[in-house]
């Protein structure tokens, strides 16, 4: 009894973490074949935030931050923003340049490409020591040629999780930076095996 019930302990914090899936919604990204570099664009249209829209998200945590400590909402709002650049993008660039057959980096003017990642949705999940539940992301991904603007290929990535291994995971900003890790890191893989063929 013991040990189906360990084993179900351990099924519980290993399925979330492979719950990832990607689904092609137009086009392809095999114009990518032959290149070595792309731009990356990160943007944040429209996100949802568990059931919340990321303004109404915003509004109902600063709002009780600031009645359990004064200014502590207000911290939580700037760092919510502040940890896009800081954080969850680098976090991404660094994890999709681990060793692809392709590169990626902000704000590449040379680059004849730019992949575009739209978080849709964010769950930020929760760490108060006794219970924990990993952030997760759903993003769009899509192919754009910069000359003509012209949109290539489109896909959704849905569930991608995010938590520290060991459990030290109680800040929100460090929670997603692991969702962002793994987002980049699986876009590589991606890209490695139905484009470049590695």
């Amino acid at each position: 009894m013991k040990r189906s019930l360990a084993l179900l302990l351990v099924a519980g914090l290993v399925l979330p973490v492979a719950a990832q899936k990607v689904k092609m919604r137009s086009g392809s990204f095999d114009a990518l074949k032959g290149e070595k570099a792309v731009d990356l664009r990160f943007t944040y249209e429209n996100m949802m935030v568990g059931k919340y829209t990321e303004a109404d998200y915003l509004a109902k945590k600063t709002k009780e931050y600031n009645e359990k400590e004064a200014g502590k909402g207000d911290n939580f709002a700037k760092s919510w923003v502040a940890d896009r650049v800081a954080r969850f993008e680098p976090k991404f660039e660094e994890l999709f340049n681990d060793g692809g057959a392709l590169s990626g980096s902000r704000d590449n003017a040379d680059a004849k490409y730019t992949i575009v990642v739209n978080t849709d949705f964010t769950e930020p999940g929760y760490n108060i020591g006794v219970s924990k539940m990993p952030a997760s992301i759903n993003a769009t991904i899509k192919l754009v040629e910069k000359a003509s603007g012209t949109e290539l290929g489109a896909m959704l990535v849905v569930g991608v999780p995010g938590s520290q291994f060991g459990g030290y995971d109680f800040d929100t900003g460090t929670r997603l930076a692991e969702s962002y890790a793994k987002l980049g890191k699986e876009l590589r893989k991606y890209l490695d095996k139905n484009v470049f063929g590695k």
